[in-house]
């Protein structure tokens, strides 16, 4: 597979932090925990529903705390430790600034504002996950006709996958990690159908595969990927249906696809059901007013935005890279959208003059082009396409060069 049709089979788990940002409490332990000499399942099982609401409310401290006592009330469970590892990657992934289904639907990334990940950080995820495959293995061996045994395995090695992609950016680093995580969860699917939850990765590596050209898509089958996209599509919003660990996962997975489908009314349905479950999330209004811009829904755009922003400037809790930028970025597009120019034009500058990822600041410079095409000052319109193309091209956004360009041969309107 290229690059592009690993970063897509990469969402798997990355949209389970899409639009979440977390801290890290300073007594992170990566050293495993001492264990008692008996379990109490029921007891880790609630504490991890809980961490996990605590989670996709972006109260992380807590939720280390829920993962914490999970692990101490049943040892012996891979999930607890999955979490925990889970936390410590999705820290790192938002500390170099990925927030919204933008990050995901092309290949928009920039290199030079990649933050090398903090040693510690590297530490405490390698261990926690590497405990949770530990035990997951070792269920595997001991039951290896059990549904769940599988199921666990894989979603490990799926963890394993997307950090080796997302935080470390070696693209081609997880394939054999990818292979197992699928082959796992489509043997959990054979063993039992009524695991819908296992059907997120198998129906998203299908959904990805199915994107590929032919040439690649054969190369995939080779590699052990079966591709599929109405199966692959299916397969993942079965499990975005099924009360299980991994349902919220499943949405926040459907939100990029339904972006990348085009089908905006069933991506912003789904953000309106997470925004119901997670209202301390702010970042799914966010994620509502980009993906109302893409649909051309500018009021609609606008209102979610500013929604978010009052809830934004309220939040003592930390911030993303460059999530200000974000903020203003979409207000600024969703203004120019309604002609709103002059407001449009100062969220776009702050953009230029605060931290913020560079195709970001690409994408800022179209918009700017398109409030002097809206003054009739067509030349400093055309510089200012030309240069977010330039940008944009440099920093992996082919969206935004493309329609950079398009705007060059074509006076927005």
């Amino acid at each position: 597979m290229d690059a592009r049709g690993l970063r897509t089979a990469a969402i798997v788990v990355v949209t389970a932090g899409l639009l979440k940002v977390t801290t890290i409490c300073a007594s992170l332990d990566a050293q495993e925990p001492s264990v008692p000499a008996a379990g109490r399942p029921a007891e880790a099982a609630a504490l991890r529903a809980r961490g996990l609401e605590l989670g996709y409310n972006l109260d992380y401290e807590e939720a280390l705390t829920a993962f914490r006592g999970a692990i101490a009330a049943d040892p012996t469970h891979p999930g607890a430790y999955r979490l925990t590892a889970a936390t410590v990657w999705i820290n790192a992934l938002f500390r170099q600034g990925a927030v919204t289904a933008d990050d995901y639907l092309g290949q928009a990334r920039s290199d030079s504002d990649r933050t090398p990940v903090a040693p510690e950080l590297v530490t405490a995820f390698r261990s926690h996950i590497e405990r949770a495959r530990s035990l997951a293995e070792q269920r595997l061996r001991d039951h290896p006709a059990d549904a769940d045994a599988h199921f666990q395995v894989g979603a490990a090695y799926g963890f394993l996958t997307t950090y080796t992609a997302t935080v470390e950016g070696r693209l081609l680093g997880g394939i054999r990690t990818a292979r197992r995580a699928y082959s796992e969860h489509a043997r959990a699917l054979e063993l039992d159908p009524r695991r819908k939850d296992a059907g997120l990765i198998v129906g998203l590596y299908r959904y990805g595969v199915s994107r590929l050209s032919t040439p690649l898509r054969l190369l995939a089958g080779l590699a052990g990927f079966a591709g599929g996209r109405e199966h692959g599509l299916r397969l993942v919003e079965e499990a975005a249906a099924y009360p299980s660990d991994v349902q919220t996962n499943a949405r926040f997975t459907l939100i990029v696809i339904y972006n990348r489908e085009e089908r905006y009314g069933d991506a912003l349905r789904v953000i309106r059901e997470l925004q119901h479950l997670y209202p301390r999330n702010r970042l799914l209004w966010l994620e509502a007013g980009s993906t109302a811009l893409r649909a051309g829904r500018f009021d609609e755009a606008r209102t979610a935005i500013e929604e978010g922003l009052r809830a934004f400037s309220r939040d003592a809790r930390p911030h993303a890279f460059g999530e200000d930028a974000r903020w203003r970025y979409y207000h600024g597009a969703a203004l120019v959208g309604l002609r709103q120019t002059e407001h449009a034009e100062r969220e776009l500058r702050a953009v230029l003059g605060g931290e913020a990822a560079h195709w970001l600041r690409g994408r800022a410079h179209k918009e700017l082009g398109k409030l002097a095409d809206l003054a009739g000052d067509r030349p400093r319109a055309i510089a200012a396409y030309h240069l977010a193309s330039r940008i944009c091209r440099e920093h992996h956004d082919p969206i935004c060069a493309n329609e950079a360009a398009a705007l060059v041969k074509a006076r927005y309107r």
